[in-house]
């Protein structure tokens, strides 16, 4: 039987040792979007740390910008299918799997295939990539959907999950869902809509 110390000092070294895990992930995504020719920041040289205009050649380029709140839903999601999948390993372990999930679709995102098919079939025909910074934001932001989810519970996070979905369609005609069915399955009308 461990000691309150001893519990203690075991919970303060894996906790040190996931938020390492999670700074490896991060800086091992940054360096190979880079050497994928990716920016580290907006070409433009502004040091605003977001761009809020999706028409722009600023959006994907900064820190944050509105599809930012798409990976806060891709932390939601990821929270709530690795609990339903993952059960039995420990919660660190499935957050860390988050991490290496998201991190894993950042540097696909930014492949020539899937810039290109951004082009192709949705309203992002500039679409060039993400900028590191972009990329390591939107790290960021699925990490705090994942918090979010694990303080919200299940069905909270879902109301939250169509509030912000809602929120995205009234302000920039995009949201998780529709930029997933135009990647994978694009539909003209939709497109003309969003188009405005």
């Amino acid at each position: 039987m461990l000691t309150e110390d001893q519990q203690t000092e075991i919970a303060t070294t894996d906790s040190r040792r996931l938020r390492l895990s999670t700074v490896a992930v991060s800086m091992a995504m940054a360096i190979i979007l880079h050497l994928m020719g990716q920016p580290l920041w907006c070409k433009c040289g502004g040091l605003s740390p977001w761009s809020w205009d999706i028409w722009s050649s600023h959006n994907s380029q900064h820190f944050i910008d509105p599809y930012s709140l798409t990976h806060v839903l891709h932390g939601v999601i990821l929270c709530g299918l690795l609990y339903w999948l993952l059960r039995r390993v420990s919660e660190p372990s499935r957050f860390l799997t988050a991490v290496v999930l998201e991190a894993g679709w950042e540097i696909l995102e930014n492949s020539p295939a899937i810039i290109e098919r951004y082009r192709a079939a949705t309203i992002s025909k500039d679409y060039c990539g993400d900028s590191v910074i972009n990329s390591l934001g939107d790290l960021i932001a699925c990490i705090a959907g994942y918090l979010l989810a694990r303080l919200l519970g299940f069905r909270r996070s879902r109301v939250f999950f169509l509030l912000t979905e809602l929120i995205l369609l009234i302000t920039i005609r995009d949201c998780l869902i529709l930029n997933v069915l135009m990647l994978v399955w694009p539909i003209e009308a939709i497109k003309r809509w969003q188009a405005g």
